[in-house]
This record gives C-alpha cells, sequence and structure tokens, in this order.
C-alpha cells in the first residue's frame, strides 16, 4: 500500500468516477456481552480471549456495533509483567510520545517493534538501541543500507534488530507477538497494518484517523468488541466519559474543538486568509496539513466520522461545540442531564497512555491542571456557514462506503494546492465539496474491499487537482 498521490490529471475532462461501494454487514450474532460470550473467536484457537465486562453485573445497553468500549478488556493482561507494545510510527509526533512514556515506565511496557517511512534513520537506530526492540520496519526499502549503519553505530558487537522494510513492512509488524499496536502512523497507508493487527487478534491503540476515515467497514468487519481503544485527544476523551454510565442513557456526544486560527471570522471574512495565517495555529503545535485542517475544521469533521464509526452513535447525536482553551477534550451528555467531561492540560501523552494502559492508568502520565491558578474555559457555538466542513463530512459519514475516503484524499490534494497559492483558502471546501458531489452516492449491498478504497482516493486525488489547476488558471 502506498501513500504516493495519484498522477494529476493534464486536461480538463473529469477522469471517470471508480465503482462506488457501500459495505452490507451480516446481522450481528449473540450479544458478544452476553455471559459467556467470547471476543476474539476468530483467533480462539491460539488466544482464548474472553472479554472482562462490566463489573458488579452492570449492562452497557443492547448489542451495537460500536468499536470502542471502555467497558471491556479485549485481552487481560497476566500477571505483573510489562506488556509488550509495537510503535507504528516512532519518529513521528505520537511515536516519540509513546516512547517517551514507555521509557519512564518499563515496569509497564515493554517495545518489541518499531516501525517509521524510513526519513530519520539515525533517531530510528537511537529508539531501537534504548527500548531493545526485536524488530525495525522501514517503509523506504532504499534506506535500509543507512539504517543498518545507524544501528551497527549504536549497537556495537551486539546482534542486531531484525529490519523489514518495503511497503508492508508497518503491516507485517503490526502483525508480530505483541499484546498491543500503537498505530500512530499519518495518513491512509496506516489503513493495512490496522487491518493487520485486528486480523492477528491484537489489541489496537488507534491514533491514525485514516484508518477510520477511509476503511471504516473494513475495519468494522475485522474488530472483535473491545479490541480497539482510541488515542486521538477527543476520542480518547469520549472514551473515557463513557465508563461512567451505559450505553443506553448516551444522549449525545459533544465534541470540542479550538477553533483553529479563524475562530469568530465571518465566511466573507476569510476569503483573503493567507498560508501563514492558517498555519498560526493558537494552541497546538502541529504538522503544516493537520494546522490547515483544524483551521478549516476539516479535522473535526473526520472526528465526527470517528466518533460515529466508534461509538455507534448517530450523526444528529454528534456536536461539535468551540472552546479555544482546549482544556476539555470532548464530553458525553447523558439523557438524566448529565454531562460528563473529561479535561486535562493539551499534552498528547494522556491519551497515548490511556490506549497502552487501559483498563489502568499510567500514573503521572501527562500534567494535571493546577488548581490554585484562576482560568476561564469558554464554549461557542460552531459557525457552519464560516466552516461548512463539518457538514461536508456528516453527509459523507452518512453516504459511507468509499464517499469518506474520497472526502479526505481531495481535501489532502486541496491543502497543498492552498500552500502552493493554487486555491484560496476558501476554495479549499468549495473544491472538496464539488470532488464529493461528482463521486455521487455509493451504491449498496456491494462489498468494500481496500482495492476500491485505493481506486477512490485515486480518482479523488486526480479530480481535486485537475480542479485546482482550473482555479488557478482562472485567477491567473
Amino acid at each position: 500500500m502506498s501513500d504516493s498521490p495519484a498522477p494529476s490529471g493534464q486536461g480538463s475532462e473529469a477522469p471517470s468516477a471508480p465503482r462506488r461501494h457501500a459495505l452490507t454487514l451480516a446481522a450481528p450474532g449473540p450479544d458478544p456481552r452476553a455471559p459467556g460470550a467470547r471476543v476474539g473467536a476468530r483467533h480462539a484457537e491460539s488466544t482464548h480471549r474472553t472479554p472482562q465486562g462490566p463489573p458488579s453485573g452492570r449492562t452497557t445497553g443492547p448489542a451495537t456495533r460500536a468499536l470502542a468500549d471502555p467497558h471491556l478488556v479485549y485481552d487481560p493482561v497476566p500477571g505483573d509483567g510489562p506488556k509488550d507494545v509495537v510503535i507504528l510510527g516512532s519518529t513521528g509526533s505520537i511515536g516519540t510520545q509513546a516512547i517517551d512514556l514507555v521509557l519512564r515506565n518499563p515496569d509497564r511496557f515493554r517495545v518489541t517493534g518499531l516501525s517509521a517511512n524510513g526519513g530519520r534513520v539515525a533517531l530510528l537506530a537511537e529508539q531501537a538501541h534504548r527500548l531493545g526492540a526485536r524488530t525495525v520496519a522501514v517503509a523506504r526499502e532504499d534506506v535500509v543500507p543507512a539504517l543498518r549503519e545507524a544501528l551497527s553505530a549504536r549497537y556495537g558487537a551486539e546482534p542486531l534488530p531484525e529490519i523489514l522494510a518495503g511497503p508492508d513492512a508497518a503491516a507485517q509488524l503490526a502483525a508480530s507477538d505483541c499484546h498491543t499496536v500503537l498505530n500512530g502512523i499519518t495518513g491512509s497507508i496506516g489503513l493495512a497494518p490496522t487491518l493487520a493487527a485486528l486480523e492477528a487478534g491484537r489489541t489496537l491503540a488507534l491514533a491514525n484517523k485514516e484508518s477510520l476515515i477511509v476503511g471504516g467497514p473494513l475495519v468494522k468487519a475485522l474488530a472483535e468488541p473491545g479490541q480497539i481503544i482510541p488515542v486521538d485527544s477527543e476520542h480518547a476523551a469520549l472514551f473515557q466519559a463513557l465508563a461512567s454510565g451505559n450505553r443506553a442513557d448516551i444522549r449525545k456526544l459533544v465534541v470540542t474543538a479550538s477553533g483553529g486560527p479563524f475562530r469568530g471570522r465571518t465566511k466573507a471574512q476569510l476569503a483573503d486568509v493567507t498560508v501563514e495565517d492558517a498555519l498560526a495555529h493558537p494552541t497546538w503545535a502541529m504538522g503544516p496539513v493537520i494546522t490547515i485542517n483544524s483551521a478549516t475544521l476539516v479535522n473535526k469533521g473526520l472526528e465526527v466520522i470517528e466518533a460515529h464509526l466508534l461509538y455507534d452513535i448517530p450523526f444528529d447525536r454528534i456536536e461539535v461545540v468551540v472552546h479555544p482553551q482546549s482544556y476539555v477534550h470532548s464530553m458525553v451528555e447523558f439523557t438524566d442531564g448529565s454531562t460528563i467531561a473529561q479535561a486535562t492540560p493539551p499534552d498528547m501523552r494522556g491519551p497515548i497512555a490511556v490506549g497502552l494502559g487501559w483498563p489502568e492508568r499510567v500514573p503521572d502520565a501527562a500534567p494535571a491542571f493546577d488548581w490554585s491558578k484562576a482560568s476561564t474555559w469558554e464554549f461557542f457555538p460552531l459557525d457552519n456557514d464560516a466552516f461548512p466542513s463539518v457538514n461536508l463530512a456528516r453527509h459523507v459519514g452518512q453516504l459511507a462506503g468509499t464517499a469518506p475516503a474520497v472526502f479526505n484524499a481531495a481535501n489532502e490534494e486541496c491543502v497543498e494546492a492552498f500552500r502552493a497559492g493554487a486555491l484560496p483558502f476558501d476554495g479549499i471546501m468549495d473544491t472538496v465539496t464539488r470532488v464529493v458531489d461528482e463521486h455521487g452516492t455509493p451504491d449498496t449491498g456491494t462489498s468494500l474491499t481496500v482495492a476500491d478504497v485505493l481506486e477512490a482516493e485515486t480518482w479523488a486525488r486526480t479530480r481535486a487537482r485537475q480542479l485546482a489547476a482550473q482555479t488557478a488558471e482562472a485567477r491567473a
């Protein structure tokens, strides 16, 4: 599986839209939460996993297609030894923070494998040596000699770890012998490792949102109850808030958004903003694509789709609210009027600790609030006119099939076009909307495959590039 962008179309004629799919799942069998029900039955001969359910006979409501459930533990760790962990994307932001957490808790976690794209082989070699990883994987085969040299410099006379290389290396590592796989890879190339980890029966700490956006039906077809623990800060917050109640009592999920650098601006005021303006996020230090997604609120639209898939809550019961301070990461409103909020200072090590340690907490994983100091927490309604991305995401989420993959791929291309000066800021969503409209409504009653997702992504990237080029020519 490759993250290489599709070739850009040169003419004005639109490429033929690929065959569109929506997965039809079989009706669910017996409630997996019922007494004696088994989790991980697909791997029963080798793993014999049985879920740990809610304490004291509590129930969580009717059987659902929810992917994440804080009341279930997919694979309880026997004894007091450390939990074996594989970290995918170890040299990125999620990976480096996860390694910080592991190094501070050697009695809790032991890293058996690391994967990275291959752009920072010196750091990867350092990580492997410090953690004692037995396997190192890189997506780029051309960096293997440099990686081997960096490892040799670190290990000296010690045996080197096993090296896996190529586009399937991360997926191969994800299926290796371990307890938990942390998928911190960025982009849709994270889908194959997600599917491999689930198929192998590993607990999946999921930070790669594209796995759900692009391949939601594929993930839902493979995942067992309780097998996925979300690591995105918003979904980890929902996960923890949901632990305080029963599914039948949920009224709505409330996903918080910082509002990005353009909070409070009208649609007209956004027409002439610059790339520099869009990259000036007031709260978080992130990569350029994610930062611009925060400026358009596309990131929040993607998180709404994720929340729907993870918790099986209808789109009309998932709300987005603007919270500039980014202290409350998300909330759950229950039918009795209570709202449970999860709040911490902005620090991804907290959600990572939940993903790796659940159902136990990791002490001092991240800083806590200093309640001796005054602070102000604000909440504002989302301006859907100025930021149409969230409603568009709801639309493609309801279409399902390949529509979310088209939305995500087209947005990535349009963000790059905006950074290159080919599209104005408001042209990002205008172009993405047009690509989604041309893709149309997915067919029903057909099975979704990885090949279908890749075909849809390729078409969406090509079409978005064509439309961006047309806009650039018109503005010249």
